[in-house]
C-alpha cells in the first residue's frame, strides 16, 4: 500500500472551510414551507384541550397539526420494525398520535408557515390545556419501582447474577464503591433538521441529517408506510453526530407536515429542542466490588449499574467495559433500569463504556493504592490474553504494549505514588491513568466502483462521514487498490439510492465498507487487465495475471516498466466508456467478496466471534494541576495509545482521537444537564448552558498507535477510531486529581466544590 495510513488531507476540507458543502437544512426547494414544532410544558399527563384558533389565522400559516388531524402513522412494532429493516429507533414514540405526555418539550403539535419566523410565532400562539400528573423525575426514588432487564440488543444483560457474594466474601483483600455520572447531551454543531419533498402520492425524498441513510429510510417508509425503494434518504455531510442523528422521527414529522401542504417543507430544531428531543446519556449510579488474593490477582469483579429510560428499551451498558478487561475468575455484571419521565435515554459516543470505564477504572486505581501497586503494574498482573466471559482469544490485542509506550511517551516513572508529593508553586500536581476499550465491530457493506473512459474513478456506497474522514479514507483504499492519484478517485456516499452500508454508529464505518470498496476495486482491475491480455495490440497481449503489476493508472511487467499499457489505452481500444464493478463483503474473515448485492443480510457484530473476541484498546495518562485554594481542576497535558489495528490515515485518526479526549475532559470536569425535580424540565436549556472544553481548557494531547493490522476482522485489518478515544479519559483525569489531592472523587463532573 502507497497511500493508505498517510497523512494526507481531508478531502472534503475545502468544501467545508469554503462554504461548498451542503448539510441537510441546506437542501432548499422551491415553494418550500416551514415547520415548528410545539412543545409540551408539562413532563406527564394529558392533554384535555387545544385552541389553535390563532395560530391558525396568524400571518403566513398554512397547517396546524396535533394529534387530532394528523396522518395516522404505524404502530410500533419491534419485531416488524427489524424485518423492515430498522436497525435502530430513538424512542417508540411516532409524533403526534394521541394525546400522552411522556416528557417535557415533547411534540404535541407542528405548524406550517410561509417562513421559518412565522411558524415560529404561530406556534407560540397555540394553546393546550394538560390534566397533569406527577413526574418521575429521580433517579434514586423511582428505582424501588424499576424493572430488571433481560436483554439488551439481543444481548444477555444480567451476568452470573448473585455469583460474586462468595467469593468476595473470602477474598483476602477486597474493596468496593459507588461511582455517579450525570446525564449528559451530544449537542453536536449541527443540530437536527430535515427536508421533505413528497415527489408524489407515494414517493418521498427526505435530506436528513442522519448517521445513517439506510436506517433513515427505513423508519420513514416504516411508519409512513411506503415501499422502502420510494423513500430516497440524501445526507453528504454533517455537523456531527455522536450517536444521536438518524434515530429520531423528526423527518417522518417534517414529511407530516409536507403532506399535509402539499408543498415540501423544512423542520430545523432548536438549541432547546436538542435538550429535550434528540436523546442524551442517561444519569448512572454504578457500584464496584472487587476481591483479590494478597498477590495482587483478581478473584472477582461485581458491576452493578442503576439507569434509567423512558419510551424505549435501551438501556446504558456500563458494565460492557468489564466484561473485557482483567482477567478475574468469576464476574458478575447486573442492571436495574427506572423509568423516568426525562427525555429519552441513546446512544452517545461509546455508550456504555464512557461511564463504565469511569467507574471501573477509578476502582482499579483505588485497589492498587490499597494494595500499593503502581497501577500500571496492577492492570498488567490482572491483564487479559482471552475474552473474560465468552474464553475466545482476541483477534488482536495489544494493551500491555499501549501501557509500555504510554508510560515511556508520558513520563510515567516521575509518578509519585503518595497524593500531594508534587507541587509547581500554587498548584497541586497529579498523574493517572486508566485502560480504553471498545468493540471491534463490522458489518456487511457493499461498494460500487466505475471507472470512465479517461481513467478516472467513481466510488459509490451509502455510507456516511460524520466529521471524522470517511471521504478520505475510502479514496486512499481505492487509490491503492487501483495504482490511481487520490485526484482522480471520486467518492459518493451519504444516499440511500447507493449499494447499501451500515450505519456510522459503533465505530464500524472504516471496518465494514472499506474492505467493499477494496473487493469492487479488486474487481474492476481484473476486469480491466483481462481486457489487456486478451488485446493483441497490448503489451501485456498474452502474459498471465501473476506477471503483471499495476501503478500510476497503468499495468506494466514486472521488472520490465517499459512494457506497460495505460487504463484510458485499455478503455478506448476495447471501445469501453465505462467499467464497472461491484462487490459485497460480509463479516467472516477469508471468505471471499461476493458479487454486488441489492441488499446486503443482516449480520451478526462479527461471524466469526465463535472463534474470536473483537475488540480495541488503549491506555490513557492525565497530568493535572489543582489550585488549592480554588479546587480548579486543569489537565496540562494528555498521552492516549491506542491498539485499533491498521491505521487507515494517520492525519484523520489522530484527529478522532484528540476528539475523544476531549470529549473525555468535558465528562470529567464540566458536562452535566440539569433538571428541576419538581416539574422534570431541563434546567440545562441548551447549547450556553452545557459547559464543553473550549480552547484554553485543552492542553496538548499525545496521541500514538500500534499500528498492527488486525489478521482476522478483514483483509484490510483496520477496526474503528471514532469511540475509543473517550473510553477512560474521565477515570484517567479523577486517578489524577486523587494523586494531586488526595480527594477521591466519584461523581462526576468534578467541580471545585467536590475538591473543596
Amino acid at each position: 500500500m502507497t497511500v493508505t495510513g498517510k497523512p494526507i488531507d481531508r478531502i472534503d476540507g475545502r468544501l467545508k472551510v469554503t462554504g461548498a458543502a451542503k448539510y441537510a437544512a441546506e437542501f432548499n426547494q422551491p415553494r418550500m414551507a416551514y415547520a415548528f414544532p410545539v412543545c409540551s410544558t408539562i413532563a406527564k399527563g394529558t392533554i384535555t384541550a387545544i385552541d389553535q384558533s390563532a395560530a391558525s389565522s396568524s400571518a403566513g400559516v398554512i397547517t396546524v397539526l396535533t394529534h387530532k388531524n394528523a396522518a395516522r402513522l404505524k404502530a410500533v412494532n419491534p419485531a416488524e420494525q427489524r424485518n423492515a429493516g430498522i436497525i435502530v429507533i430513538g424512542e417508540d414514540l411516532p409524533p403526534l398520535q394521541d394525546n400522552k405526555v411522556h416528557y417535557y418539550g415533547q411534540f404535541v403539535a407542528v405548524v406550517v408557515a410561509e417562513t421559518y419566523e412565522q411558524a415560529r410565532r404561530a406556534a407560540a400562539l397555540v394553546e393546550i390545556t394538560y390534566a397533569k400528573e406527577k413526574p418521575a423525575s429521580d433517579l434514586k426514588t423511582e428505582l424501588p419501582k424499576g424493572y430488571l432487564p433481560q436483554k439488551n440488543f439481543g444481548q444477555d444483560v444480567q451476568i452470573n447474577t448473585g455469583k460474586a457474594a462468595a467469593p468476595l466474601a473470602a477474598a483476602p483483600v477486597k474493596f468496593e464503591q459507588t461511582y455517579t455520572t450525570p446525564t449528559e447531551h451530544h449537542h453536536p454543531m449541527e443540530p437536527h433538521a430535515a427536508v421533505a419533498v413528497w415527489e408524489s402520492s407515494d414517493k418521498l425524498t427526505l435530506y436528513e441529517t442522519t448517521q445513517s441513510v439506510m436506517n433513515s429510510r427505513a423508519i420513514a417508509a416504516y411508519f409512513l408506510d411506503l415501499k422502502p425503494e420510494n423513500v430516497r434518504v440524501i445526507s453528504p455531510f454533517m455537523g456531527g453526530g455522536f450517536g444521536g442523528k438518524g434515530i429520531y422521527l423528526q423527518p417522518v414529522l417534517a414529511a407530516m407536515a409536507a403532506q399535509a401542504a402539499k408543498r415540501p417543507v423544512k423542520l430545523s430544531l432548536t438549541r432547546q429542542m436538542m435538550v429535550t428531543n434528540v436523546g442524551r446519556r442517561c444519569e448512572t449510579n454504578q457500584k464496584i466490588a472487587l476481591g483479590a488474593g494478597s498477590d495482587g490477582k483478581l478473584t472477582v469483579i461485581r458491576h452493578h449499574s442503576d439507569v434509567y429510560t423512558n419510551v424505549s428499551a435501551y438501556l446504558e451498558p456500563c458494565g460492557s467495559p468489564t466484561q473485557t478487561l482483567y482477567n478475574a475468575p468469576l464476574r458478575e455484571i447486573t442492571y436495574k433500569v427506572a423509568r423516568l419521565n426525562l427525555g429519552t435515554p441513546t446512544f452517545m459516543r461509546a455508550p456504555g463504556k464512557t461511564p463504565g470505564t469511569f467507574a471501573l477504572e477509578s476502582a482499579m486505581d483505588e485497589m492498587s493504592y490499597e494494595m500499593k501497586i503502581d497501577p500500571i503494574e496492577f492492570r498488567t498482573l490482572n491483564h487479559a490474553t482471552n475474552d473474560p466471559l465468552t474464553k475466545h482469544p482476541f483477534s488482536s490485542e495489544y494493551l500491555r504494549e499501549c501501557y509500555k509506550i504510554g508510560a515511556e511517551k508520558f513520563g510515567w516513572s516521575n509518578r509519585k505514588s503518595e497524593p500531594r508529593s508534587i507541587r509547581d508553586g500554587k498548584y497541586l500536581v497529579g498523574y493517572g491513568m486508566a485502560a480504553a476499550t471498545y468493540g471491534g465491530i463490522r458489518n456487511a457493506a457493499t461498494a460500487r466502483v466505475q471507472m470512465s473512459a479517461n481513467g478516472d474513478v467513481k466510488v459509490m456506497t451509502a455510507a456516511s462521514d460524520l466529521g471524522t474522514g470517511t471521504y478520505t479514507v475510502l479514496t486512499q483504499t481505492a487509490a491503492d487498490a487501483l495504482g490511481l492519484p487520490i485526484e482522480r478517485i471520486t467518492v459518493e456516499i451519504g444516499d440511500s439510492n447507493l449499494p447499501p452500508a451500515p450505519p456510522a454508529f459503533g465505530s464500524m464505518t472504516v471496518a465494514s465498507v472499506n474492505p467493499a470498496v477494496l473487493a469492487a476495486c479488486e474487481m474492476l482491475r481484473k476486469d480491466l487487465m483481462g481486457l489487456a491480455m486478451a488485446d493483441a495490440k497490448s503489451k501485456l497481449s498474452g502474459r498471465r495475471a501473476e506477471e503483471i503489476a499495476f501503478a500510476d493508472a497503468k499495468f506494466f511487467v514486472r521488472g520490465d516498466s517499459s512494457k506497460s499499457d495505460s487504463y484510458a489505452d485499455i478503455m478506448r481500444r476495447n471501445s469501453k466508456t465505462m467499467l464497472e464493478a461491484c462487490a459485497t463483503t460480509v463479516p467472516v474473515s477469508g471468505t471471499p467478496a461476493a458479487p454486488c448485492m441489492v441488499a446486503p443480510a443482516a449480520s451478526e457484530e462479527n461471524s466469526d466471534n465463535k472463534k474470536y473476541s473483537f475488540h480495541s484498546f488503549g491506555a490513557q495518562f492525565a497530568e493535572v494541576r489543582v489550585d488549592e485554594d480554588l479546587g480548579i481542576v486543569r489537565v496540562r497535558r494528555f498521552t492516549s495509545v491506542h491498539d485499533v489495528g491498521r491505521i487507515m490515515n494517520e492525519k484523520t485518526a489522530r484527529s478522532q482521537i484528540i476528539g475523544g479526549v476531549i470529549f473525555g475532559i468535558g465528562q470529567a470536569l464540566m458536562e452535566e444537564t440539569l433538571h428541576d425535580k419538581r416539574w422534570a424540565n431541563p434546567v440545562t436549556r441548551s447549547f450556553a448552558d452545557y459547559h464543553v472544553p473550549a480552547n484554553l481548557d485543552v492542553p496538548p494531547i499525545d496521541v500514538y498507535f500500534i499500528n498492527k493490522p488486525d489478521p482476522h476482522i478483514s483483509p484490510i485489518g483496520a477496526r474503528g477510531v471514532g469511540e475509543i478515544g473517550i473510553t477512560g479519559v474521565g477515570a484517567a483525569i479523577a486517578n489524577a486529581v486523587f494523586n494531586a489531592t488526595g480527594k477521591r472523587i466519584r461523581d462526576l463532573p468534578i467541580m471545585p466544590d467536590k475538591l473543596l
